[in-house]
């Protein structure tokens, strides 16, 4: 075997280590014999290396590869470092040089500048700029004010004078048929706001033309003239046969002024003064119209007053007379009552039986001056008080039941029997004490 020619390090004393480890640099490549390296993260990457199938040696060989080339580019960064501080301390020396030139000629560029160009000198170019510049902007000057001063089409403030004038002449011709039209739409409002206002007038006019006739109706019939005074003599001439039927005296005094002076009440009632003396009063006011509840009590107890009466009745015309807030055949403050007389289609018997409740609570009222019995009658009349409000509520629902009028026609006729017998029982009391006293 023939010896190798590569030039090899001579194996000294200084060529391992203490512990004899020998590396040797041959040429392209190292020959390392006995190194022993302790770095615990070189070992581990060794290991780890070795895990995934790579050998420990090609691992340990690309560790130095890579680390021989992060030692050789620093030694090359700390030349470079060199000749960068080289280059500057060279390129100062330079720049100090161009320095002191560029100012010495500054200096004499800048005297000839200023000798050529300083605003002292009349002839100086900034002196002739100066001239030309004011001799250009006089005659632009003057141009313009020529221009504008022009009234032919040249000047472009005609033009804008003219699409102005236009415009203002517009406008105003808009603004006028839109006031135009403001005030035909404002008239045109108006004339139908007079036409509505017109149509109220008369329609207003109509209703207090229609009010007026109803009052003027109504006072003709409460005076006792044309129709009115027939409802008012309609109630007397039932009344009147009432009272035939009872030895009482009616009297029509609607016309008749009292001892007091007033005309109140229109037919006065004397229980039993057609056999001897007036044992009792009862004032009718008969009503074709519709009173307000406040006005009842006044006009029945003003009637009481001036004709001398115990006991006041209110005849109206129909149901729709009955003063509101009020009801029919109830006893009113003791002494009071209401009974509808159907103007169209009378039916006595309500006007007959409260005709006699009255005349019986109106002797009642004077029994002190007979030996009567007391709980007796008061006990009759309460029982015919209730008997009747039943006949009234009855009566009132014939008029909406077909089936079953018959049946309720007899009730009828029974209850006002009752009456009868409970109001005759009443009328035997008061009489047996009259005949004892």
């Amino acid at each position: 075997m023939e010896a190798s020619h590569s030039p090899q390090l001579p194996i000294e004393s200084d060529g391992h280590d203490e512990r004899g480890a020998v590396v040797r640099p041959l040429e392209d490549r190292l020959v390392i014999e006995r190194l022993d390296v302790v770095d615990e993260l070189a070992a581990r990457v060794v290991r780890d290396q070795a895990a995934q199938k790579r050998a420990p040696a090609e691992t340990v060989r690309k560790a130095i590869e890579i680390g021989t080339r992060v030692i050789d580019s620093e030694s090359v960064a700390t030349n470079v470092d060199l000749v960068k501080r080289e280059l500057e301390s060279g390129l100062g020396d330079l720049n100090r040089r161009l320095e002191a030139t560029l100012e010495d000629g500054s200096s004499s560029l800048a005297d000839k500048i200023a000798q050529t160009f300083g605003e002292e000198r009349s002839d100086s170019v900034q002196q002739q700029i100066k001239g030309i510049v004011a001799e250009a902007t006089e005659q632009q000057r003057l141009g313009l004010v020529k221009l504008l001063s022009a009234e032919d089409g040249s000047n472009p403030l005609v033009a804008v004078q003219a699409r102005m004038g236009k415009a203002v002449l517009e406008a105003e011709e808009r603004h006028r048929q839109e006031m135009a039209r403001l005030r035909e739409g404002h008239a045109n409002e108006a004339r139908a706001l007079q036409r509505e206002v017109a149509g109220l007038r008369e329609n207003l006019a109509r209703l207090l033309e229609k009010q007026q006739g109803e009052e003027r109706l109504a006072e003709a019939e409460e005076a006792g003239t044309r129709k009115g005074r027939s409802f008012e003599e309609l109630v007397h001439a039932e009344l009147e046969a009432f009272a035939a039927a009872h030895d009482d005296a009616a009297h029509h005094v609607g016309d008749t002024s009292s001892e007091a002076g007033g005309k109140m009440g229109d037919t006065v009632i004397e229980v039993g003064a057609a056999a001897g003396p007036a044992q009792a009063t009862i004032v009718f006011e008969a009503k074709n119209r519709k009173l307000s509840k406040n006005d009842v009590w006044p006009e029945l107890n003003g009637a009481m007053a001036e004709r001398d009466a115990s006991f006041a009745l209110l005849v109206v015309a129909g149901e729709d007379k009955i003063p509101s807030g009020l009801r029919e055949l109830t006893e009113y403050q003791g002494n009071k009552m209401i009974v509808v007389l159907d103007r169209e289609e009378p039916d006595s018997d309500a006007l007959r039986l409260v005709y006699r409740y009255a005349r019986a609570k109106a002797l009642a009222a004077n029994a002190e001056r007979f030996e009567v019995d007391a709980a007796g009658v008061r006990a009759a009349t309460e029982e015919a008080q209730s008997k009747l409000k039943t006949v009234n509520r009855i009566r009132k629902s014939l008029t909406n039941i077909t089936s079953s009028a018959e049946r309720a026609r007899e009730d009828v006729d029974g209850m006002v029997a009752d009456v009868d017998r409970c109001l005759a029982r009443v009328e035997a009391l008061i009489e047996v004490a009259d005949g004892e006293g």
